[in-house]
């Protein structure tokens, strides 16, 4: 398995592999009293400590979603003066792109060690009035032909995910076995907020919110952050674990006005997902577990086939019959997902997130097997952005 191919990297310098070395959550689910520069900080120190490595070692630094300048805004609350920073925005697939942009700049010899990390409290502030529930479109630029029909983000998801079952059968009832196995990650996890677990009828009785999604079709409202350390492999020999490496990454735009979707059953990530892996040099077969972004239920399905785990139009068959839930031949966002263990808003650096602490063997009550019944040895995060706009993936491992 090779380490991602840097264009950038001079031809007397090999890249240097780059491992993820620290990575933590922030307090998650209900908080309430915290600012989000607060669970930054608090995200941020986490990390460092779980990495033993002393924080003068980072110089490089991504955030995105918080302040006029995002990163500087942020960093400057760390203490921390980077001389590589990122702020990518392409929605929730942004942390994935920038673990990516991160990775090329270490292995190139232009950072040594970027922290990522985020923090949002979308919940509260929704609760304390400070913010409207969903995504503000607004009527600028190209959503300007849009929000005239009131066209809201998760019309857009709903949209797509009834050409799927227009094309290919898809069933009501085999996206609703989506959320019913992301809850029964969750019901392992001690750090998810919802644990108990769900039925098919549960998810299809519930109340309708975008034909064919109801409330258990889409991804809970939650408060919380997280921080993902990588560094340059010479610095391994500091850090208090075992490497995860970043084996290949890939990443693609795809559209935001919906009538330049050329296919609604087609996602970006299959794209940015046929990069990551031709980049690791790996197979979706020798995938031990995903973690997808999961907004809704539709993104989980149609993010699998486009990855290559199931052909187009077969995601419906694939997630059904526990496949995708514990003990499933694929584990699925084994913490539970953003349909069940928390979603503040860009959930996309969770995922890198939970792949880590699964490779390291250290999810705990959640804690997946391989594929040889082992600790799982390979894992991919796949994140999305907008209404299937950007997608991101990143492939990992211990070996």
């Amino acid at each position: 398995m090779a380490a991602t191919t840097t264009a950038g990297v001079r031809p007397d310098r090999p890249a240097r592999r780059v491992a993820v070395a620290g990575v933590a959550l922030a307090d998650c689910g209900r908080i309430d009293g915290l600012t989000p520069y607060a669970l930054h900080a608090q995200a941020a120190r986490r990390a460092l400590a779980d990495s033993g490595l002393d924080r003068s070692v980072i110089d490089g630094f991504g955030s995105a979603g918080l302040g006029t300048l995002a990163p500087v805004e942020v960093a400057e609350y760390l203490g921390l003066r980077p001389r590589w920073v990122d702020s990518t925005s392409v929605g929730g697939a942004a942390w994935e792109v920038m673990a990516a942009h991160a990775a090329d700049a270490i292995a190139a010899g232009h950072a040594n060690a970027v922290l990522l990390v985020y923090g949002s409290t979308a919940r509260a502030d929704i609760r304390a009035g400070r913010r409207t529930a969903g995504l503000a479109l607004g009527n600028r630029g190209p959503l300007q032909f849009e929000a005239p029909y009131g066209h809201t983000l998760i019309a857009k998801y709903a949209m797509a995910a009834r050409r799927h079952m227009h094309d290919y059968g898809t069933t009501r009832e085999q996206l609703a076995a989506v959320a019913v196995q992301a809850r029964a990650h969750a019901a392992r996890n001690p750090d998810a907020m919802f644990r108990t677990p769900l039925t098919v009828d549960d998810v299809l009785g519930g109340p309708m919110i975008a034909d064919p999604f109801t409330k258990l079709h889409c991804c809970i409202r939650s408060d919380g952050g997280c921080a993902v350390l990588l560094v340059a492999e010479e610095y391994l020999a500091d850090s208090a674990k075992a490497p995860v490496w970043i084996l290949g990454t890939g990443e693609y735009v795809s559209h935001t006005t919906m009538s330049e979707w050329e296919d609604f059953t087609v996602s970006p990530a299959a794209v940015s997902g046929r990069l990551a892996f031709q980049r690791a040099g790996v197979t979706p077969a020798e995938i031990d577990l995903a973690e997808i972004y999961d907004a809704f239920t539709y993104m989980t399905l149609v993010t699998l086939e486009d990855l290559g785990f199931c052909a187009k139009g077969e995601g419906g068959a694939f997630v059904e019959k526990g496949r995708i839930g514990p003990g499933g031949e694929l584990p699925v966002n084994t913490d539970g997902g953003g349909l069940s263990a928390c979603h503040p808003g860009m959930r996309g650096l969770f995922l890198l997130v939970e792949a880590v602490r699964q490779l390291r063997g250290e999810a705990g009550t959640h804690q997946a097997r391989g594929r040889d019944g082992g600790v799982p040895r390979l894992a991919v995060a796949s994140a999305t952005g907008g209404w299937f706009c950007s997608s991101a993936t990143v492939v990992l491992g211990r070996d």
